[in-house]
């Protein structure tokens, strides 16, 4: 019978979520969906020295906002396998390090750290290095070495001990990756790992591997960097006797920097100005702050489409994906082997994309929240943080902006009144021609009642052919006298947003500033 298809994705509460994580999870809940299975959200806190308080919130919040949303696990709700923390299941593993004892494929180890650090300095000094392996362990402080009772005597008097995976001395282990193949690896290439600690607490490869049996775990989804514990895993599956049930493997490739050179770090974000995180991120230690991707207003719908092409794409030439359309997509075989070279510039394009597919209303609904979260604008008259002025306003700059908030800073003019005006123009265009225009048709503007934009550019070219002059060669001037800026929205059509008594009052100062 074919088992039902079950994910997980199992982060470290070791800090903030990276966009690789991010990206895993995505997979994680693409790859269930699609196949009517099941997703749940495990948290591995088996180490227990990194633990960053605040992580495994900010792992939920981020998910939540993703729209990735788990049918269990810390967050979602409780499934037949709670609980859903490790350090929650801490008593359960006993038992199976117990049971890989008995069976000899795992033993007692009481070497200090002391002890190991002088072994691997003495290795360096004789350049080599020093691994606790097959070669190694029947020369070392264990329960291979030891009698019966003196490894008793150890445990009875509470001598620090951990307890070591037994790496088999000769063969091969065979494992079958959806995304890169055969993977073969020599046994002589591995060495013993930590299982368990005298703590009582496992490490991650035993809390991984039950975990996944009892939570009967189909399929692993994870990043490249777990690759070389793969075959630890086999292994531990076979002394367990679990091989019938043991899961489909996937390791996904590495998020690049954008050079391509190298595993894309925070560092290379603080460095090129743009985020590695979903959410903003304060350290509870330092107090420093890292920009996330909601924060910088990217949608979360873009944010999710940007994320899933970063090393998967299916046939065709397609971009933008809803997340419908990429559930009914998705194929870890088309997910590629070689790392995905992470573009600033074109997570910006998403979000522009999805932008552009919002209402005026939808936008200016966003623009009005934005509004209201930053202090510094609280000085805009009221008359202009209204929907139907802010619907016109998203109307005018859809088609220029990245994100709804780029319109206060390529577009500041809708909202104050401008105090300076761009000299590149003014050096270049403004002389008595241009005072005589702007005079001119200011005079023209102060008879009218009510202008609309077509009027505003009527009465312009009006006023120039009565001059005597190209209207064209002026038009940039009254842009510069209306908003200070050299460029932005359809100028008449700005002017008849603002309205005729502020267009007046405008050029007015223009010229009083000007002149």
């Amino acid at each position: 019978m074919e088992r039902k298809v079950r994910v997980r994705f199992a982060p470290s509460p070791t800090g903030p979520l990276h966009i690789g994580g991010m990206r895993t999870a995505l997979y994680n809940y693409l790859f269930a969906r699609q196949q009517g299975g099941d997703f749940l959200l495990r948290i591995e806190d088996t180490d227990q020295g990194r633990f960053v308080p605040g992580a495994e919130d900010y792992i939920i919040e981020a998910l939540k906002w993703c729209n990735i949303s788990p049918n269990e696990g810390i967050g979602f709700g409780d499934g037949p396998h709670a609980p859903y923390r490790q350090s929650a299941r801490k008593i359960m593993y006993r038992e199976y390090v117990d049971k890989l004892i008995e069976s000899g494929n795992a033993y007692y180890a009481f070497d200090t750290a002391e002890e190991l650090e002088a072994l691997r300095k003495n290795a360096e000094a004789n350049k080599s290095s020093f691994a606790y392996n097959a070669n190694t362990r029947k020369s070392l402080i264990n329960s291979i070495t030891l009698t019966t009772e003196e490894c008793e005597k150890k445990l009875k008097n509470g001598d620090h001990f951990v307890v070591r995976f037994k790496i088999p001395e000769l063969g091969q282990v065979m494992l079958k990756d959806i995304v890169r193949g055969d993977v073969v690896v020599e046994v002589s290439s591995l060495d013993d790992k930590v299982l368990f600690k005298s703590d009582g607490m496992p490490t991650y490869h035993l809390a991984n591997v039950v975990d996944d049996y009892l939570m009967q775990i189909t399929h692993v989804i994870r990043g490249e960097e777990w690759l070389p514990s793969a075959p630890l895993h086999v292994l531990l599956y076979r002394s367990f006797g679990w091989e019938q049930v043991m899961p489909q493997f996937a390791h996904l490739p590495l998020l690049l920097k954008p050079d391509g050179n190298g595993k894309l770090s925070k560092r290379d974000g603080d460095r090129l100005g743009f985020p590695v995180f979903p959410l903003n991120w304060t350290d509870p230690f330092t107090g420093e702050v890292s920009s996330g991707y909601r924060e910088r207003g990217y949608s979360p719908e873009a944010f999710a489409n940007m994320i899933a092409v970063l090393g998967w794409h299916p046939t065709g030439e397609q971009e933008l994906f809803s997340m419908d359309e990429m559930i009914k997509q998705f194929s870890l075989e088309r997910v590629h082997k070689a790392g995905a070279k992470f573009d600033p510039e074109k997570t910006k394009w998403f979000n522009q994309q999805y932008l552009k597919k919002q209402t005026d209303i939808e936008l200016a609904q966003s623009l009005s929240q934005y509004i209201e979260k930053q202090p510094k604008y609280s000085c805009i008259e009221e008359s202009r943080k209204e929907l139907v002025f802010l619907e016109t306003v998203c109307k005018l700059m859809r088609e220029k902006v990245h994100f709804v908030h780029e319109i206060f800073d390529m577009a500041p003019y809708f909202f104050f009144e401008p105090q300076s005006y761009d000299e590149s123009v003014i050096s270049k265009k403004w002389n008595d021609d241009a005072e005589k225009v702007i005079q001119t048709y200011l005079q023209s503007l102060q008879t009218e009642t009510e202008v609309k934009s077509n009027r505003y550019e009527e009465l312009f070219k009006a006023t120039c052919a009565d001059l005597n002059l190209k209207d064209g060669q002026f038009v940039q001037i009254l842009r510069v006298c209306i908003t200070g800026m050299s460029g932005g929205a359809a100028l008449y059509d700005t002017m008849a947003l603002l309205g005729n008594d502020i267009v007046i009052a405008r050029l007015k100062f223009a010229l009083n500033k000007l002149s």
